[in-house]
């Protein structure tokens, strides 16, 4: 089994939609279900603890969309090392998502 932090639940499902390419805020939101009051705390956390990272659009872009500037997430090396071994302690996630990573 892959090392890593052993996620909740909840945790392994924002950074399986995360590395599907779900890949701000509201965007996660709509592809796992859950609440903004779950996803922001969560996303803070894997911040925190470096299994994602994260970066501003540029402003103009939201200008240009007419809409506030979203915050991106991407996951890093030990993201994705976490990720494997929480796949392997929640094999129902697995499946979840469909690939959103632009190609």
């Amino acid at each position: 089994m892959a090392e890593g932090p052993k996620l909740s639940h909840t945790a392994a499902i924002i950074l399986h939609a995360i590395a599907a390419g779900y890949s701000y805020g509201f965007n996660i939101m709509e592809a796992t279900g859950l609440p903004s009051g779950t996803i922001y705390p969560a996303v803070r956390r894997l911040e925190r603890d470096e299994l994602i990272r994260s970066s501003w659009e540029d402003q103009a872009t939201a200008d240009k969309e007419q809409r506030p500037q979203r915050k991106y997430y991407k996951v890093t090396g030990a993201g994705r090392t976490a990720l494997k071994a929480s796949l392997a302690r929640y094999p129902l996630l697995e499946g979840m998502f469909r690939s959103r990573e632009r190609v």
